[in-house]
This record gives structure tokens, sequence and C-alpha cells, in this order.
């Protein structure tokens, strides 16, 4: 506990009290961050059910099996990050840093297929005001679009921040200036980020992709 305290900022009198209050000051950053994006699927599911046909039409040119593989992808970064959230409470910095490059890798690929995703959408015509005509014939259609591409386009912003993190996480590590297990609590909190990204998307890919989807 000696050790623990020493990493103690005012003006916390214990490790515990500490940690209460980070976890605290992060849950509320986080309920923030589900308030916009709640107030995006708002929008999402009114926007279904005022055009139901318009919303079929667009969500039959989306690529969902693309998607698919992507959420299989943050899930997989998912469970390495709590393998990390794990190894870093003992104190296992060769573990911890191999899960974060694993999830940052994840978080890459991510990244990287989506960009994959919006350029097949470009030479479909299907982004707004790009590309080739679109072949979508409703203007309601297309405007699901816009509202697609900002989601999504949003929470690629987020899964970027959350792989910046988790590299600059991996660089304090390696040059010493994160100790192990007395600063877990940081870690902990890297995770509930990359999490709350994670849980995003999970409701993102069913709600653009998936429901009212035409046979």
């Amino acid at each position: 506990m000696a050790d623990r305290d020493g990493y103690l900022a005012e003006p916390y009198q214990t490790a515990a009290q500490q940690r209460e209050a980070s976890l605290l000051g992060m849950w509320l950053f986080l309920a923030t961050e589900i308030m916009m994006f709640g107030a995006l699927f708002l929008v999402i599911y009114y926007y279904r059910l005022q055009h139901p046909a318009a919303v079929s039409e667009a969500v039959h040119h989306l690529h969902s099996i693309l998607a698919g593989f992507n959420s299989a992808l943050l899930l997989s970064g998912s469970l390495c990050m709590s393998l990390m959230v794990r190894a870093s409470r003992l104190g296992n910095d060769r573990r911890v840093q191999q899960f974060l490059l694993l999830s940052a890798f994840f978080g890459l690929a991510f990244l990287a297929v989506k960009f994959f995703e919006y350029g097949w959408e470009y030479h479909e015509g299907l982004l707004p005001g790009m590309g080739r005509e679109s072949p979508l014939k409703d203007p309601a259609a297309r405007l699901f679009m816009n509202i697609y591409f900002f989601a999504t386009a949003l929470h690629a912003v987020h899964v970027t921040l959350a792989v910046v993190i988790v590299l600059g996480m991996v660089g304090r590590i390696h040059f010493a200036h994160m100790k192990l297990p007395e600063r877990a609590i940081t870690l902990e909190m890297v995770g509930l980020y990359w999490h709350m990204v994670d849980v995003i998307w999970i409701f993102l890919y069913p709600s653009l992709y998936l429901v009212g989807r035409a046979a």
C-alpha cells in the first residue's frame, strides 16, 4: 500500500478513494458520449419510422458483411483490452504492452476496413455529394446515407482517438513513465473508453446495416 500511496494526488488520502473518484469522473465523461450518440440513434430510428421504404432501399446498398467483419475486429480488441486490465493489476508490464498493441492492431484494422468500405461506396455513388451518380432514386434514401456517413465517421473518429491513447500508454510503459500495478487505474480508464466505443458500434451496426434491410 505504501507504494500505491506514493501515487496519490491531492486531495485523496487513500488509493481506494482516488480510484473511486477516477471511476466516477470517467463514467460521467462516458455518459456525455453516450448522450451524444443516443441523440444520433433517436434521429436514425425516427427517420426509419418516417421513411421505411426509402431507408430499406438505402440499407440494401450497404455492405453488411463487411460491417459484420468489422464488428468482429472491435470485439477482438475489447477482449484484448479486458485481458490487458487483468495483466495491469498483476503488474505484468510485458503482457500489458502486448495486449495494448493487439487492441491497437484491431482498431487500426477496423479503420482500414471502414475506409475501404467508404472507397467502395464512393465509387458506387452512395456517399453524399461524392462519386458517381447515386443509384438511390428516392431523395429520402439519399438523406439516410447522409445520416449513415455522419454516424460512422463520428464513430471512426472515436476509434482513432482510442488507438492513439492506447499507443500512448504503450510508450509510457515502455519508457518506464508508468509503474504497474500502482497505476493500473489509468489503464482501467483506457479500457472503459475502448469498451464504450465498441458498444456504440455494436448498436450502430444493426441500426444502420440490418434493421429494415430488403430481402
